[in-house]
């Protein structure tokens, strides 16, 4: 973008009421409506390695649908995501349901020609998957990424009934394919039974850390913060959102929910942190709207990619100014 454009924003809302109009990501423009993009939102309607309960190929229309509410200003980040950047609605990449090695490949191919130029993508899914995929584009433009995976789940499994490539195994492969940075990877928000204590041994052969949800409960937010910048440290993250992240209470559109989760609260303000590190992509899978109610996992994943998208905007960073003393008050 040169100092000479000006970013297209949202649908005025004041000329049209947010809850008419086409539902893109925010009510943004259309990629085709725009010379180019900083940042595309892509859907990827596609569920077909799902594990428990589909339904998350309605994702991206479900979260676009939840959007409308988003304003252009965000005051706890102090940016105005979508006037210092060109961000725009790619629409979906559309993808074979019934093969999922072919839906990979195109998923591939679609991302590749949407980052072409330097614009950074921010996915929505459809199920984890994708993240396989999206991962080798972001590798071929960055070397080994640092992975910020959000989950309630690691992952990193094998096989799932003989097939490798499903909602439980994108890591696993990704790491066997030297995609990842095995010294900077981390999981956040890690609960639930696993099959047994070797599936923690495994993750962290294949490079992950993990700040588990009940070491964010016991040890506190900031801790949970403190150690994710100090793990992902100056690397190329990629980051990966699954909404199950999130405690059914907050979350109860998606597929293998899971109790004891992270509050919304927590997991935006993890990820306002991001505006430090070098982010290079992101997605946000498994939002499932026939287990939703009043959006309320619509809503949760539309604010998740606000804050993702707010801390990829450019920012001037200044010393503070020495307060006066009618500021400091009286001593």
């Amino acid at each position: 973008m040169t100092s000479e454009s000006v970013p297209i924003g949202p649908v005025d809302a004041s000329v049209v009421p947010r809850f008419a109009g086409i539902a893109t990501f925010a009510r943004l423009p259309r990629l085709d409506q725009v010379p180019r993009a900083d940042i595309a939102i892509v859907g990827v309607p596609f569920d077909s390695g799902v594990s428990y309960r589909p339904g998350a190929r309605f994702g991206p229309s479900h979260v676009r649908e939840s959007s409308r509410l988003l304003r252009p200003y965000n005051p706890v980040q102090d940016v105005s995501p979508f006037a210092s950047q060109q961000v725009a609605d790619a629409g979906d990449i559309a993808v074979n349901p019934f093969n999922i090695l072919e839906a990979v490949d195109q998923i591939e191919a679609g991302a590749r020609h949407l980052a072409t130029g330097g614009t950074k993508l921010v996915t929505i899914g459809g199920d984890h998957t994708i993240a396989l995929p999206l991962l080798r584009v972001a590798h071929a433009q960055h070397g080994p990424i640092a992975v910020l995976h959000f989950d309630a789940h690691l992952d990193t499994w094998d096989t799932y009934f003989g097939a490798p490539i499903t909602h439980g195994t994108p890591f696993r492969r990704a790491s066997e394919e030297g995609l990842i940075d095995l010294q900077h990877s981390l999981h956040v928000g890690i609960r639930g039974p696993l099959y047994d204590r070797e599936d923690l041994r495994d993750d962290k052969r294949l490079g992950f850390a993990i700040i588990a949800s009940h070491e964010i409960q016991l040890e506190g937010l900031q801790s949970a913060i403190d150690r994710m910048l100090a793990r992902l440290g100056d690397r190329a993250v990629y980051l990966s959102v699954d909404i199950d992240v999130l405690d059914p209470a907050h979350a109860p559109g998606t597929g293998t929910p899971e109790a004891g989760g992270m509050t919304s609260r927590e997991l935006l303000a993890m990820l306002r942190e991001l505006q430090h590190v070098n982010l290079v992509g992101a997605d946000i899978v498994e939002v499932a709207p026939a287990y939703d109610h009043a959006q309320i996992t619509g809503i949760a994943a539309a604010h998740v990619a606000y804050e993702i998208i707010s801390s990829l905007a450019p920012r001037e960073r200044s010393v503070p100014a020495e307060k006066d003393d009618d500021e400091r008050g009286t001593e």
